[in-house]
């Protein structure tokens, strides 16, 4: 560790995210892990003498350990799910009066899938049809995933800018649920599976040919690069950044 390493706090330390997370910064030459906070354990007490927070906890939770943390000046890398477009608004209010913290909100930190929510994007006016399935464990609480969910999102926006309609659909007649959720137009299909960890498809199809971008995330390490990114880049961003995307120059 060198002298002036980042101090990190991890909530939801005890969690599968927050031990990889906690190891990672450990291991780290130029991060010190400052505390490790489950839920029971003081945040308040553990941010004291902290740079940086990265908040693994859960969705009731997060909002207000990143209020915390921003109040007392400490910077937030944040990979929890749950931030709907009305919590993050009110961390906007709550960084106006914290000007110089910086707060990352990370979907995900796997930069392979961040790669595929970026190809998608770009495919995306190439071709009629699009729809994403993403797959997870069991004890996912959210769905469709908020990787999904973005990537989507992206999809339909460059869509919309090459003057395309929705993916052509003739289903007059379905079980609730079997398209799955629309999201912007396009279809987010969710699998929830014993075995699995984050796994996501974009399928596009056109007239006699078809396209699958496909990322697996095996193991929660596929994810600490991008945790240990954002912490090391988050002071230099100060305010609401949505997406570690916009830290990798896609």
């Amino acid at each position: 560790m060198s002298p002036a390493a980042t101090r990190v706090v991890v909530a939801g330390a005890g969690g599968r995210m927050g031990r990889a997370a906690c190891e990672a910064v450990d291991e780290a030459d130029d991060l010190e892990l400052h505390g490790r906070v489950g839920r029971d354990d003081d945040l308040v007490a553990a941010l004291d003498g902290a740079d940086v927070l990265v908040d693994l906890s859960v969705p009731d939770a997060s909002p207000g350990n990143v209020a915390t943390a921003v109040r007392a000046g400490v910077h937030c890398v944040v990979g929890t799910t749950g931030w709907s477009d009305s919590r993050l608004d009110a961390l906007r209010a709550e960084l106006d009066e914290a000007p110089a913290v910086g707060v990352l909100v990370a979907p995900n930190f796997s930069v392979g899938a961040l790669l595929v929510a970026d190809f998608a994007a770009r495919a995306a006016r190439f071709f009629e049809s699009v729809e994403v399935v993403e797959l997870h464990h069991p004890d996912k609480v959210d769905a469709p995933s908020g990787t999904a969910v973005r990537t989507a999102r992206g999809i339909a926006a460059a869509r919309a800018a090459a003057g395309l309609g929705p993916s052509p659909d003739a289903t007059t007649q379905s079980l609730p649920g079997a398209r799955g959720a629309d999201v912007d137009g396009v279809r987010v299909h969710a699998v929830r599976l014993r075995g699995l960890v984050a796994h996501q498809e974009v399928l596009l199809g056109g007239p006699g040919e078809q396209l699958t971008l496909r990322h697996d995330s095996l193991d929660r390490s596929s994810f600490m690069p991008g945790v240990l990114l954002g912490v090391r880049q988050v002071a230099g961003h100060p305010g609401l950044t949505v997406g570690l995307e916009h830290w990798l120059d896609l």
